[in-house]
């Protein structure tokens, strides 16, 4: 694995009762040159959310965006979570963490680190109880700091 970022902390957010504009302020007010999209299908109902419409409003913002696919939580998982059954959640999570296509967009993700100021993103305004969660673990296990991006209307 790579080394820890050089760019700065890490960043987490979930865009959950937000708006884009507000995300992207909140974005640009910590520095955060990308955004690496957690979500296993980068689809919302929320204006602007969409995989398309979310990295063009980024790109024209000068926040780059990339979709990390395989990091995003599978169907039965986000059901799992919707329903309240976090074991369940986890355990899905945490397999689907562990295979070898996502093992590789988790090294991108760590060079795309070392060399951009970061933001991990996804849908769920509670962090805890997100796959963000685990991702959050693998980077402050090397040693890098992450800080959650608090997002506000």
């Amino acid at each position: 694995m790579s080394n820890p970022p050089s760019s700065g902390p890490l960043f987490t957010a979930g865009y959950e009762g937000v708006s884009l504009p507000a995300l992207i302020a909140a974005l640009q007010t910590a520095g955060v040159s990308h955004v690496a999209d957690v979500r296993q299908l980068p689809l919302s109902r929320r204006a602007g959310f969409s995989k398309r419409m979310l990295g063009a409003s980024l790109e024209a913002e000068g926040i780059g965006y990339t979709h990390f696919k395989q990091l995003g939580t599978p169907k039965e998982g986000r059901i799992a979570n919707k329903e309240g059954r976090l074991a369940e959640f986890w355990g899905i999570v945490d397999g689907s963490l562990a295979r070898p296509e996502a093992l590789m967009e988790r090294a991108a993700l760590e060079e795309l680190s070392g060399r951009e100021r970061v933001c991990v993103l996804c849908f769920c305004g509670n962090e805890q109880r997100c796959h963000r969660w685990r991702i959050r673990g693998w980077f402050e296990a090397k040693g890098v700091e992450v800080k959650s991006l608090h997002l506000l209307g």
